[in-house]
């Protein structure tokens, strides 16, 4: 069972329309690591079911890279890894459920992942991952703007044409600059609106509006350590996907996982 009690001072709730919000508690660095190993623990404690679950996402990505070359679109291949990080709360959903019933002393598979289906808040899930979709369309949207107004001017007829357009020329670099700071942007409005909003919703349903806003209220109370797990999340999942995105069978698990408990260490029960 997992320690539901935070390090830091007490948690801040908010009124709206007359009804409190969940409240919001200060966490430190500590809070990331008990997180992490929490997420390792779960894992370790149901690997088969878990790997099951995480080699979706590779699947994914590869077939992403594959339709990307076979289109004949290099430019937008790395967009479209990077991209799909986006989708990464939707993605772990399933393994929210299955920490949620291991926390709760249940018997865990991984068919227990589809039991969020029967959530009650499973209408609420589907607006915000259709809002994440928008944002992932949005995301390619700019990088093909991006690429256009930078290398789009010339087509390279090889791989290593194209390779060396992008890191031998200022327009390259400028593409890279352009495109990582947008995607940065990107990320941290991914990350600002679900870190909580997903596991809440599971949790207690509380609709779309106010899971959004409580994960706004997490980011802004406590803004050191959501930037430091959201290097972890980046740097885990750039790790993951070398080679050939397999170590995501691993990593997306795992963050999963401690996603939950985060979760719990900074929103009061």
């Amino acid at each position: 069972m997992a320690n539901r009690t935070a390090t830091n001072g007490p948690s801040v709730r908010e009124v709206a329309y007359g009804e409190a919000y969940p409240g919001v508690r200060k966490i430190g660095l500590s809070d990331i690591r008990y997180a992490l190993g929490k997420g390792v623990e779960d894992f370790l404690a149901t690997p088969t079911q878990l790997v099951f679950l995480g080699i979706i996402y590779p699947l994914v990505g590869l077939v992403a890279a594959r339709w990307a070359y076979g289109a004949d679109l290099r430019p937008l291949l790395y967009p479209l890894i990077a991209g799909l990080t986006l989708m990464g709360p939707v993605a772990a959903i399933g393994i929210y459920e299955l920490s949620r019933r291991r926390e709760q002393g249940k018997p865990v598979t991984w068919l227990h992942a589809f039991d969020v289906l029967k959530s009650p808040a499973i209408g609420s899930i589907m607006v915000l991952a259709l809002g994440l979709v928008a944002l992932f369309i949005a995301w390619l949207a700019a990088a093909s703007a991006i690429y256009e107004a930078t290398l789009g001017a010339s087509v390279a007829a090889s791989e290593g044409g194209f390779l060396y357009r992008v890191f031998n020329t200022a327009e390259g670099w400028q593409m890279i600059f352009l495109g990582n700071l947008v995607g940065f942007l990107f990320a941290v409005v991914v990350l600002a609106t679900s870190v909580v909003s997903f596991p809440l919703l599971l949790d207690r349903n509380v609709g779309p509006v106010a899971a959004v806003k409580t994960s706004l209220r997490a980011v802004v109370a406590n803004p050191v350590p959501m930037a430091a797990w959201g290097l972890v999340v980046a740097v885990s999942i750039a790790v993951g996907s070398l080679p050939f995105f397999v170590g995501l069978a691993v990593v997306m698990p795992i963050l999963g996982h401690a996603t939950w408990h985060l979760y719990r260490r900074v929103i009061d029960n």
